[in-house]
């Protein structure tokens, strides 16, 4: 899978990692189809992630352009496969972040206000969300999921795939991509991961805009990297941490607030290191002490 900004190369080697996989174990993802006005048909070309029956995450630059109108949009809920079966549902209103600039892909995510609610079952389901200024640890397994290409210059997967990948400490992420020059700028907001120095393993085009998981947690979205699976650059993706509180603010006159403010969660280490998850509700969320008081209150 490799994300469909900044593409240079992609690994071959990315095909072999690749699971299939199905909506069954990721009931919140989403295809995000583009209308093509000379073809006059709709095609998958991003992913999004469900928040609350009526809102999904996505990236930025899926929703950019001088010609791009939220009609142009839509997304498929339920199928594994692409292009094809599932609940599909109209794009009302797109909010890319105020800070999004598609020179550096900084702050390169979007929340989507959807036409009508779609109706939970097994698998349509809101992810939970990663809250505020959490901490997310270094090398722990994460996963992305999508429907992007294997390979550079392939076709895009026709099923849902997986891949299980490790988090890179960013400040070394950062002082890998200084080497390719300015344009690859990594930023506080961004979460870098991949199996570094060995490669084989990332998101690739047509997964932008797709989730990146820890455990059933959406801490990133994919947005942009150096190729697909590079052994030198891991993959980068936004990070939701930064815009957990403004994901949640584009919700906030609506009576879906409380749905999404009770998903956020907080990424906690017990003393062996082990990471563990528990949820509170987003009033938690404002001091450290509040936090710890309330997890010891709970275990």
């Amino acid at each position: 899978m490799c994300s469909s900004a900044g593409i240079l190369d992609c690994s071959a080697e990315s095909y072999r990692w690749r699971s299939t996989t199905t909506v069954d174990r990721y009931p919140s993802i989403v295809q995000v189809d583009f209308y093509n006005s000379w073809l006059q048909s709709w095609s998958q070309s991003c992913a999004g992630s469900i928040i609350t029956s009526r809102y999904v995450v996505s990236a930025a630059h899926c929703f950019a352009g001088s010609s791009f109108r939220p009609a142009l949009r839509r997304i498929r809920a339920v199928s594994s496969n692409r292009n094809a079966g599932g609940v599909i549902v109209a794009v009302e209103a797109v909010f890319n972040h105020p800070s999004y600039g598609s020179y550096f892909y900084d702050g390169d995510i979007s929340v989507l206000r959807l036409t009508t609610p779609l109706e939970y079952s097994s698998v349509i389901q809101p992810t939970s969300i990663v809250a505020q200024n959490s901490a997310i640890p270094d090398n722990v397994p994460v996963v992305h999921a999508g429907w992007g290409t294997t390979q550079q210059g392939g076709i895009s997967s026709p099923i849902l795939r997986d891949v299980e990948i490790y988090t890179v400490n960013n400040t070394l992420c950062t002082q890998r991509y200084a080497q390719l020059g300015p344009a690859y700028r990594v930023t506080e907001n961004m979460i870098c991961a991949g199996v570094l120095d060995v490669g084989g393993r990332d998101a690739c085009q047509g997964d932008s805009g797709g989730p990146l998981y820890y455990g059933n947690i959406l801490i990133g979205v994919v947005p942009w990297g150096y190729g697909c699976a590079h052994t030198v650059y891991p993959g980068i993706s936004t990070s939701v941490v930064p815009y957990t509180n403004w994901i949640v603010s584009i919700a906030e006159n609506t009576v879906l607030t409380v749905e999404i403010k009770t998903k956020c969660v907080f990424l906690l280490k017990s003393l062996n290191q082990k990471p563990l998850v528990r949820q509170f509700s987003k009033k938690k969320a404002d001091t450290w002490g509040e936090l710890v008081k309330s997890y010891n209150a709970t275990n």
